[in-house]
């Protein structure tokens, strides 16, 4: 008697938001290995709308993509925007498909951190500061940095953008030179992105998931994953998507100062997007 084996299917993970508030690099590592590890799925789909965010969590990310599309087709659809770590993480993938009208690139690093001196010398407060290392408090949010902090900060940031642009370099097959050029912060359209070979094509979601079926010989069987959210975010109105506590949650790491792979202008956007229903 013939066993006949069902084709295996097309697993999509939606990554809508910042990464690292809305998009939790750790619970979204663990949906990647279960679809590494899993062989009723055939190829994976990344739906993607993100400005960016957290320059770790986003080559951790990407990291983890690549290990998937090492053993299984992975596409990656740019819905809207695919800016920054959005399009650090895409690199990761076999192929890269964006909606016409999405924005993609944002290719740089940016650091952010408040400096409330004035205000707390309005407000009367004084910090004491003891520290060991010369330049131990070189990130303090209560004073400007000096020159030499600021030249540190500097080197810092052009590692961490030579790190996106070799990123860009292995992925895209494209050389060091080329990506230099068009790595300048900027956005770029779909077509734009596709002329200078940042993306594959463009096209609607069910163009990427039929590419997906196209590489991996997979059937569309489609099978959403999606982080768990915890029990007390589930049960109280502080972990619903755009909430107040949402917002101030997002606030308050993104001032608490940090390497972002990260597009500015779409920050308020990001803030509100926790990518979960």
């Amino acid at each position: 008697m013939a066993i006949f084996k069902r084709k295996a299917g097309i697993a999509i993970i939606e990554m809508h938001g910042v990464i690292g508030t809305a998009i939790r690099e750790p619970e979204y590592s663990r949906l990647l290995e279960r679809v590494e590890q899993n062989r009723k799925i055939g190829a994976l789909v990344l739906d993607i709308d993100s400005p960016g965010g957290s320059a770790s969590a986003s080559d951790l990310l990407y990291e983890n993509i690549r290990r998937v599309a090492q053993r299984k087709p992975v596409v990656a659809y740019i819905r809207g925007l695919g800016a920054s770590g959005g399009y650090y993480i895409a690199c990761g993938a076999s192929t890269i498909v964006a909606s016409r009208a999405a924005l993609v690139g944002s290719i740089g690093v940016i650091y952010l951190r408040p400096v409330i001196e004035q205000l707390l010398g309005k407000i009367g407060i004084e910090l004491s500061v003891f520290k060991a290392g010369r330049l131990k408090d070189m990130s303090g949010f209560w004073r400007h940095p000096t020159d030499e902090e600021s030249d540190k900060m500097q080197d810092l940031i052009a590692q961490t953008y030579d790190l996106f642009v070799s990123v860009v370099t292995d992925s895209r097959r494209l050389s060091d030179a080329e990506v230099r050029e068009l790595a300048t912060g900027e956005l770029y359209t779909a077509r734009t992105a596709q002329e200078r070979r940042l993306i594959d094509g463009q096209g609607s979601f069910n163009d990427a998931i039929d590419e997906a079926m196209r590489l991996s010989g997979a059937r569309r069987r489609i099978k959403r994953l999606r982080p768990k959210r915890p029990f007390m975010e589930r049960m109280t109105p502080f972990g619903r998507p755009g909430s107040q506590w949402q917002l101030l949650a997002g606030l308050t790491e993104l001032a608490a100062g940090g390497l972002y792979f990260m597009e500015p202008g779409s920050l308020g956007y990001g803030l509100t997007q926790t990518g979960r229903d």
